[in-house]
């Protein structure tokens, strides 16, 4: 219980130090007129207030992720806390600070669009083509999950594919309403529900009297699968995640003040850790240990092992709140995931589609929507093995987007470079390593990884040493 209480304290601390250390190097100005007020459009432009902008914003880059991937990463033991933690300080919330407040700075820009300008139109295309399979990925994902755990809650009575268009037509109305609507109605509640899940649990295990493991750098997995790059990709919610950059304009759209940002953005990614180092915490406790837990996996998924935990602990108010969570809370992923799709697209094609706004809402809805819904009809299973590479591929772009605004400014880059190398081996070894892309051996992985690191990292010196040479060609002018 010690470990999690200190990993606990030590994320506040986080939010409260770092996070004030982060802002300080970004340097807010609320003088600055928000996307809000300069491109108040009454769809997605519209100012919130930042309590509601927070919880809108922990549940569209949550969901079930830092409860599913945590339970997951739990096998690896305690260690997995060590990531959550130190992941989540100095690499997610970072990330999402940076794809937060570069969004309102650049007036609510998409993720390609910042890529396009601070790492420039070569990698901007590739990022529209891995952010919009991203986007499809997860709605289609976040479909089909809710919609079979729908059919077995009811023993049938509805059919997974009635569930299915129920769900995507719910996805549909929150894609195409102005964001005040539904999301800024509803998603107060389910972030609410999210907490209080999570809260819920970790009173259970105060009052269990079970042995609450301890912290160890050794390694539980039942598989004896290496932590590295496997936990990183495993527990990317909680920790760090891609998915959160094609979230954070949605939000940076109706922030009312840039002073808000390490509240809104910082705050929830620190929120969101705290949530996972409950679940993950509770998944190693519950089942007795790691072997228990991979057991209980493999026989009935996360959603049979939440489902387990939150009866174990919490009885009918806990089966309540598991069957709320396994089927909302992803619900809940896929529509702000199909509404990013649809702004990605839009941002993309705008200098070619000339038409209304109405009609180009709705054909850009469409052409995201018809893919996603079809894909949602195929074996989940495979969507989630290429979600982690996918996923992870961006957190990493977006981390060098960071460096490459810090470095262009002045500022201490180092807050978003060395996390960017560190991400750019994760993603780089699990490429060559992960059964679902070249399945190479471990160690020849662990090798052949390093060559992106060493790319970037020499790309990223260069971007320094061109920026002083700049700084000094640059006569300075006084009064």
């Amino acid at each position: 219980m010690l470990t999690l209480t200190f990993s606990i304290l030590l994320l506040i601390l986080g939010y409260m130090v770092y996070g004030k250390i982060v802002e300080r190097i970004f340097v807010i100005d609320d003088s600055n007129e928000t996307p809000a007020y300069k491109s108040g459009d009454g769809v997605d432009y519209i100012p919130m207030h930042p309590i509601k902008g927070w919880l809108v914003q922990l549940l569209n880059i949550a969901g079930l992720g830092p409860v599913f991937g945590a339970v997951a990463g739990a096998l690896y033991g305690p260690v997995a806390l060590i990531w959550i933690v130190v992941g989540c300080i100095f690499a997610g919330a970072v990330h999402d600070y940076f794809s937060g407040m570069l969004s309102i700075r650049n007036n609510g820009s998409q993720f390609p669009a910042l890529v396009e300008k601070y790492l420039g139109k070569s990698v901007k295309l590739f990022i529209y083509v891995v952010s919009l399979a991203l986007m499809i990925l997860v709605t289609a994902a976040f479909t089909a999950g809710p919609a079979e755990l729908i059919s077995i809650k009811t023993g049938g009575a509805i059919p997974f594919f009635v569930a299915l268009v129920l769900i995507f037509a719910y996805f549909l109305l929150a894609a195409l309403l102005p964001i005040n609507k539904i999301i800024g109605k509803i998603y107060p509640i389910f972030g609410a529900i999210l907490i209080i899940m999570a809260l819920a649990v970790f009173g259970g295990l105060l009052i269990s009297g079970a042995q609450i493991p301890n912290l160890t750098l050794s390694t539980a997995h039942p598989e004896e699968l290496p932590v590295w790059p496997l936990l990183m990709v495993t527990i990317s919610c909680g920790a760090i995640s891609g998915f959160h950059s094609t979230q954070s304009p949605i939000i940076a759209r109706t922030v009312r003040k840039e002073s808000e940002g390490r509240k809104v953005f910082f705050g929830a990614m620190i929120a969101e850790g705290i949530i996972a180092l409950i679940w993950a915490t509770a998944g190693m406790t519950f089942f007795g240990g790691t072997n228990g837990l991979g057991a209980a996996l493999a026989n009935g998924g996360p959603a049979g092992v939440i489902d387990s935990i939150s009866i174990g602990y919490l009885g009918t108010a806990g089966a309540f709140l598991a069957f709320m969570g396994a089927i909302v809370l992803p619900i809940t992923t896929g529509d702000t995931a199909l509404r990013s799709s649809r702004m990605i697209l839009t941002e993309a094609t705008g200098k070619f589609v000339k038409v209304g706004v109405r009609p180009k809402l709705l054909i850009m809805t469409a052409c995201v929507a018809i893919p996603s819904f079809l894909l949602a009809t195929i074996d989940y299973s495979f969507l989630w093995r290429y979600l982690g590479f996918t996923n992870q591929t961006v957190s990493a772009t977006m981390l060098w987007v960071a460096a490459a605004y810090l470095i262009k400014e002045e500022k201490l880059h180092f807050i978003a470079g060395i996390p960017a190398i560190f991400m750019t081996g994760v993603v780089g070894t699990y490429f060559f390593y992960a059964p679902e892309t070249l399945n190479m051996d471990y160690e020849i992985s662990l090798v052949l990884g390093m060559i992106p690191v060493i790319a970037t990292t020499a790309l990223y010196v260069r971007a320094v040493y061109r920026q002083k040479a700049r700084s000094v060609a640059e006569p300075t002018h006084i009064g």
